[in-house]
């Protein structure tokens, strides 16, 4: 019984590493995007800001995964939850650093991209660099 409790623990606490780490990458891509995330996408139905943020949320998950897995637990949940949290954050923080340098390098504002109403396929590549570049990071916290 006592294991089952252990474990619910452990559950519990990454879980809202996780979330709130998830939640930052949103916050993060609504500060790179012009414009508010919530009204492109619910109230917009902005397909660019919808592959985006999709492509965003898988990336941190991949990140937060790696990070839970390859996380300190055996220290003990403290350590486990912050080494989960910092490698998260170095996930997030390499992701937008990404969005930035595809940015400047495009001919293109993608920024300017991700807020049109019309479907562009450069979404596509901001996107795809998103998730790549949490598997990289996933890579290396592994």
């Amino acid at each position: 019984m006592n294991e089952i409790l252990t474990s619910s623990l452990y559950a519990l606490g990454y879980g809202a590493v996780g979330t709130a780490i998830m939640l930052l990458g949103y916050l993060i891509t609504d500060l790179l995007t012009p414009g508010k995330l919530h009204k492109l996408i619910w109230e917009e139905r902005n397909p660019n800001a919808v592959l985006l943020v999709s492509a965003n949320t898988l990336g941190a998950a991949v990140v937060v995964v790696s990070a839970i897995l390859s996380s300190y637990s055996e220290l003990g949940l403290g350590a486990g939850l912050l080494s989960t949290s910092v490698f998260g954050l170095i996930g997030l923080a390499v992701m937008a650093a990404s969005f930035l340098l595809i940015d400047l390098v495009t001919p293109t504002s993608v920024r300017a991209v991700i807020a049109s109403s019309e479907f562009h396929p450069a979404t596509w590549v901001s996107a795809t660099a998103h998730l790549s570049i949490a598997l990289v990071v996933a890579a290396a916290i592994s």
